[in-house]
């Protein structure tokens, strides 16, 4: 009999410990995490993390990537179109410099980290508009 209540408390516990297990999330930095930017992390890192993928005509410096999503924000906020903030009739707000530049697809994907690390809420906004025009 002691050996069935044994084995009965064994298959309990193992069944409680597999249960418990299956509520638990990994930790940030197990491996098992993956290597995913962190919701903690500032919204500069997230998008310079993103921009330095993007391929580019010369080199710009994350100062200058920086200064970007701040003003497109700010155009969004303002109620203006993608079309609006990249062209030189409107905010005139293209991702290129002195040095360097990008082409249209490139400088959309910028858009889109900019706008998902600095002023999320105008995320879908965004995405509709450039799946409207092919461009996303």
């Amino acid at each position: 009999m002691r050996t069935r209540t044994t084995t009965v408390a064994a298959l309990i516990a193992a069944s409680l410990l597999a249960l418990t297990a299956c509520g638990t999330e990994p930790e940030p930095d197990s491996p098992a995490a993956g290597p995913s930017v962190s919701a903690t992390t500032d919204p500069e890192a997230q998008y310079l993390a993103r921009a330095h993928d993007i391929e580019f005509n010369g080199t710009p410096t994350d100062e200058e990537l920086t200064a970007l999503p701040p003003q497109w924000c700010d155009a969004l906020a303002d109620g203006h179109s993608v079309e609006w903030t990249f062209g030189p009739d409107g905010a005139d707000l293209y991702p290129l410099g002195q040095e360097w530049g990008t082409v249209q697809q490139d400088a959309h994907a910028l858009l889109v980290a900019g706008v998902r690390s600095y002023c999320p809420e105008h995320l879908d906004t965004v995405t509709d508009e450039l799946r409207e025009g092919g461009d996303y």
